[in-house]
Parts: C-alpha cells; structure tokens; sequence
C-alpha cells in the first residue's frame, strides 16, 4: 500500500490521480475553512490594545467586521445521465448510503465553526459519477473573497490530503469553481480550476457555473 499523500494543487501542477495515490474507494471528505473578517478583527483588536491609536484602530475594524457565510456545494453528473446539486440552499444536503452518494454534513454560517464546511463523496460509487464539480460562494456578507483565506482539503479515509488555496480573487467575485473531479484516460483525476465568478458574469451564480461547464442543470429559485 502506499504512503498518504500530501499534495497542493497548484497553477504549476493542477491536476492529481486519485488512482496513482490507491485512493479508488471509501469516502473522501471535502472541508472548506475561511477566515471570518469578525473573528480576525477581534483578533487585531485584541492586538492592538493599549494606547488611544490602538483602540482607534481596533474601533474601526471592528465596524468594518461582519459576518461571512460561504457555502460550499457539490454538481453531479452521472453517467446515466442524471445530474443533481447538493448544497446547503434548498435544504440539499444529499445522502452518502444512496443516491447521489454525496452529502454535506452542515451550513457554517459564520466561518467560525473550527471544522468549517465539510461534504463527502462515496468513492464505492465512483462508477457512477461522470463529473463532480466543486463549487463555493458567498451566500451573504462580503462582497468578495478578499481576506478570507479560504481553503478546500480533499482527505481520504487512510489520510491522504489534496489541498486547493482559493488564491489570486479578481475584485467583487462572490463564487469560485473549486475543483473537477472526473475519470480521465481510465483514471479518476481531481483538478484544480480555481475559476472565479463575478456579478458581470449574470444572476443566479450555481446556474452561471454550470453552464460554464456544460452540466445542463436547470435551477429553480432556493432559501435556506
């Protein structure tokens, strides 16, 4: 058996076999962590305290903080066909034991949540998935993904960690096309995209990704 691997997908090497690392069943988990700019403003604060300037600046960070909810969601198609999202909106958690062999385990509303978002995928089905399309945006509270840090770690059950920096964010993106998983020359692949979305690109930001990517998906209005 191998060693588990440590790998970041970078601009420089994006793209990762699965099947090269002996990660070809069991469940892989996806975790999202984000910085929320309340907490890093309560954590300058705290720094600077003591002396005027220091509670000045502490003053107005904390009135710039707020809350950030980002969302992190799963596209699915399936090779009969099929396609389905799971995601937090529209209460679409999904399922691991059955159909679509995908679940998110809950919504952290606030990025303080120490294990942040977190779905899994059942690689026993593997066969059965044609793509799964890794995607994340702002449901409320920031305008863009400047400051948060926002980090994807794909693990597997023996400990394999595939790591996606959600870096170079142009100004007022609210989404980001994560990562692709698909089989690729008999192999199952995940490759970086790191592909950002803004407001210009139309309303309805999960119906923008997926056609950009051809999944054929039709959305219909959701609430969480």
């Amino acid at each position: 058996m191998t060693k588990p691997a440590t790998v970041s997908l970078t601009k420089a090497a994006p793209t990762v076999s699965l099947d090269k690392h002996g990660v070809t069943s069991g469940l892989i988990k996806v975790n999202l962590n984000w910085t929320s700019p309340q907490a890093a403003a309560r954590r300058a604060g705290g720094e600077a305290r003591g002396g005027l300037l220091g509670r000045i600046r502490a003053s107005l960070r904390s009135a710039a903080a707020r809350t950030v909810d980002l969302d992190l969601g799963c596209m699915i198609r399936c090779t009969d066909g099929s396609k389905t999202v799971v995601q937090a909106l529209g209460n679409a958690f999904g399922a691991v034991d059955r159909f679509p062999y995908v679940a998110l385990d809950s919504d952290d509303r606030t990025g303080a949540r120490e294990t942040g978002e977190n779905l899994v995928i059942n690689l026993d089905h593997q066969a059965e998935f044609q793509k799964l399309l890794l995607f994340v945006y702002i449901y409320e509270g920031s305008g863009d993904f400047h400051g948060l840090d926002a980090v994807v770690t794909l693990t597997s059950d023996r400990g394999d960690r595939f790591r996606v920096v959600l870096d170079d964010c142009p100004p007022q993106a609210h989404a980001c096309a994560i990562a692709l998983i698909k089989r690729q020359k008999g192999e199952l692949v995940i490759g970086r995209e790191v592909r950002w979305f803004t407001p210009a690109d139309g309303p309805g930001v999960q119906d923008v990704i997926s056609r950009a990517y051809r999944l054929g998906m039709k959305w219909t209005p959701g609430r969480k």
